[in-house]
């Protein structure tokens, strides 16, 4: 049962305020269970206060960890994980936006588009009601324009800004082959002139724009007086400052800090993965983790060594040869004797334990995707905005399904 005051509606009005104040005294209270890594502590601090759920979790399979990853929620765990799995489903449900049904796409609009994202597309679109028809839809980081297309009807304008040109030229072609007005622009929306482009008459859509990406569409959509937006934000730590920086007036308030690891935690949830990419994903992390035993060996200094990311083909060396190379690349000296293969085996222990413990962890994933989709929408609320947010679609469809709708009266 939802807790007192909180409801799975879309969330609007004073909701918004009161939801985020919920999550942010959540995720601050918790901080020490889900802000440290489980992949860079061989013993993570919280396992001192909650030893027999420690255990519990470090005597699971890898394969009970992969199980149980999309819902860590459903695990029947020793608390206080039970109690908080309750909590973080509470706190982090919103209902989804009403639908309304599509005028029929046009023909063959949807070739050239994969079909998971032209449903997410179709999804997104069956969302966007607004009090007044758009004029002039502007599809921000639009790729080949596939979203603005599906949206644009009779009478409407549409303009696309993109910043690959590849991607620009791509977008112009289809248009012009389904006999489309639309407006196909090379623009770095990053880039100072990107708010000649804006103009009152505009609704912007984004459809998992990535970090600063959607953030300077919100900024530059509620300067230059936009009086409608749909945004479906993703890839939170996709920011070019080292921690988050608050946008509306309740998160500038909020004691809670954040770095690039805990923005990039929402984003732990896969939902597709092929058997050879996940067997190459577990191999990498495997190794890494066996590496990180050796080179606190090597060190004698306990503590993680960052080390950078590398072409798969590394994982056709042995193991010795890998950490060998990943050594020379550290200045780490490897010279002397290894029982390679034991070193190997404990990597692969590790990883079991890690994506176990990683569990805790991922009953804040939602929590903080939330307050940071909060975060957006209360920044449009300061600007005069009324906003509702909702989800727009079921998260195997995407995980980022977390929509808003922000309209100034």
């Amino acid at each position: 049962m939802p807790a007192k005051g909180v409801d799975s509606h879309v969330l609007t009005g004073e909701a918004l305020l009161a939801r985020f104040t919920a999550l942010d005294a959540f995720l601050i209270e918790h901080q020490a269970l889900w802000k440290p890594r489980p992949f860079t502590h061989l013993q993570l601090p919280w396992e001192a206060s909650y030893p027999e759920l420690a255990l519990w979790l470090r005597s699971r399979s890898l394969e009970d960890a992969e199980s149980s990853h999309n819902q860590p929620g459903l695990l029947d765990a020793p608390q206080p994980f039970t109690a908080l799995a309750a909590l973080s489903l509470e706190l982090s449900s919103v209902g989804e936006l009403p639908a309304h049904a599509l005028e029929a796409a046009g023909h063959r609009l949807n070739v050239d588009v994969p079909g998971r994202k032209w449903q997410q597309i179709e999804a997104f679109a069956s969302r966007l009601s607004f009090t007044s028809p758009p004029r002039h839809w502007l599809d921000w980081c639009s790729g080949k324009g596939h979203l603005g297309r599906r949206l644009l009807q009779h009478g409407q304008q549409l303009t696309c800004l993109e910043y690959d040109p590849a991607l620009v030229s791509s977008g112009q072609a289809l248009s012009q082959r389904h006999h489309l007005h639309a407006l196909h622009v090379e623009q770095d929306v990053l880039a100072a002139d990107a708010a000649s482009f804006l103009s009152p008459d505009h609704t912007p859509v984004a459809l998992h724009a990535c970090g600063d990406l959607h953030v300077r569409l919100i900024q530059l959509a509620s300067a230059s007086g936009c009086k409608q937006l749909a945004i479906a934000p993703c890839c939170y730590n996709r920011i070019s400052r080292p921690a988050y920086q608050p946008l509306s007036s309740a998160g500038l308030r909020s004691d809670l800090q954040l770095s690039l690891d805990d923005l990039s935690l929402p984003m732990s949830e896969t939902v597709t993965a092929g058997a050879r990419v996940r067997r190459q994903r577990d191999t990498s992390m495997a190794r890494r983790l066996g590496f990180d035993l050796l080179q606190r060996q090597l060190r004698g200094v306990d503590e993680y060594l960052p080390t950078p990311s590398l072409p798969s083909a590394w994982l056709d060396k042995t193991f010795a040869d890998y950490c060998h190379h990943l050594a020379a690349l550290k200045e780490l000296s490897t010279i002397g004797p290894q029982d390679w293969s034991a070193l190997e085996a404990a990597g692969w222990q590790r990883l079991a334990e890690v994506r176990n413990l990683e569990l805790l962890r991922g009953l804040f994933r939602r929590p903080l995707e939330l307050w940071l989709v909060l975060d957006r929408a209360l920044f449009l609320a300061d600007q005069g905005y009324t906003v509702r947010l909702g989800t727009f679609c079921e998260t195997p469809l995407t995980p980022r399904n977390f929509l808003f709708l922000a309209e100034r009266p």
